[in-house]
């Protein structure tokens, strides 16, 4: 694979400063649902983008068992819950034990989003979501990348929020401008984007440089670790640094959107100066 942006020696910057889940709840957008047996089934049939299949727990039919394997070949989650969960969701009460959770837009691949960049003639902007279970935050997430001008969100298929009505309403539309890729391994992503001249930032409470000591120019992926566990570990080793965010307070973190959008910003920020 090219190394369409060269990534040269990058110095450690001296410390400028001295300071060094919440779970899915189910509480999915309506607009976005599918019920019954046959819909689910025609949905898949047809090609529609989904997100998330929920199945009735302890459920032996063939049907749903077909069902679950189309889902998973056509890359959504499937998920068994408890028929009260699906009795809650449902809105024709009349799920027959299944109900599939549609995207709100179809998803590229990260050479897609790396092409997007090249058209704009700039350096890669890329947030990598390491397992963002809560769609409010992956909304959130979007939104505020959107704004400050990234070229593309990463999020993995697997333990992950994905683009649903609820995290369309919650990043205020900006979804439908944003691309975003859904990768088998947020690893393997990353070291596509690094073979392609990308530096990675993580995100850990104990990074090795404090935000403002850090230098952020070039192509850059910024990573955000989930809501509980931050980071996994093959992802940290993967970063070609850890950035940490000063902290006064009693708090020992930030809700990962929070986090995100500081460090999207000090990015945008620095990314600024340079172009003037």
């Amino acid at each position: 694979m090219s190394n369409e942006f060269p990534r040269e020696k990058r110095p450690v910057r001296k410390h400028m400063d001295p300071y060094h889940r919440r779970e899915d709840g189910g509480d999915e957008d309506n607009s976005g649902i599918i019920e019954g047996r046959n819909a689910v089934i025609e949905a898949l049939r047809a090609g529609r983008a989904i997100d998330k299949i929920y199945l009735a727990k302890g459920e032996t039919d063939s049907t749903l068992g077909h069902i679950a394997s189309k889902g998973r070949a056509a890359g959504a989650v499937v998920v068994e819950t408890d028929r009260r969960k699906l009795d809650q969701m449902s809105i024709t009460h009349s799920h027959q034990g299944v109900i599939a959770i549609a995207t709100v837009k179809e998803y590229v691949t990260v050479a897609q989003i790396l092409d997007l960049a090249r058209e704009r003639n700039e350096d890669p902007f890329i947030i990598v979501c390491d397992e963002i279970s809560d769609p409010h935050n992956l909304g959130a997430i979007i939104r505020t990348a959107e704004a400050a001008g990234a070229h593309g969100i990463v999020i993995p298929k697997r333990r992950s929020a994905g683009v649903t009505p609820i995290v369309e309403k919650t990043s205020a539309g900006a979804c439908f401008h944003m691309a975003v890729a859904r990768v088998p391994n947020i690893t393997a992503a990353l070291k596509e984007l690094k073979e392609n001249g990308v530096w990675v930032y993580g995100t850990a409470a104990d990074g090795t440089a404090p935000l403002w000591g850090t230098e952020f120019s070039g192509p850059i992926a910024l990573v955000i670790g989930s809501e509980g566990d931050g980071m996994s570990r093959l992802v940290a080793d993967t970063c070609d640094f850890t950035v940490s965010i000063p902290m006064k307070g009693k708090m020992s973190s930030l809700n990962a959107s929070v986090s995100a959008g500081v460090l999207i910003y000090e990015i945008m920020r620095q990314r600024s100066l340079q172009v003037e």
